[in-house]
């Protein structure tokens, strides 16, 4: 695989993985719409159930967050290191 196709599928994995962070974050935002909702309910098990899931998502969206600034550091350096600016911007 040549360094732009590497350069391009980086590009690709970076997109994935902030689209998968915007899923974590709805997903983050629908289960406190539930929980808000619940406190006209009082259903208990949703309480503890909804408060562990987003916990869990939390955790999982720091998780996410931390890759992709960590590969968006390793594609730059690729990037750098493989002096790939002529041939992704011929001007340059």
């Amino acid at each position: 695989m040549q360094n732009l196709q590497k350069l391009e599928l980086m590009d690709k994995i970076q997109r994935e993985l902030e689209d998968l962070q915007n899923s974590q974050t709805s997903v983050l935002k629908k289960v406190s719409q539930i929980a808000a909702d619940n406190i006209t309910l009082g259903v208990g098990f949703l309480d503890e159930k909804l408060s562990d899931i987003q916990d869990e998502v939390d955790s999982s969206l720091n998780v996410i967050k931390e890759l992709s600034e960590a590969f968006v550091a390793h594609r730059d350096k690729f990037y750098t290191d493989n002096k790939l600016a002529a041939e992704v911007d011929p001007t340059a």
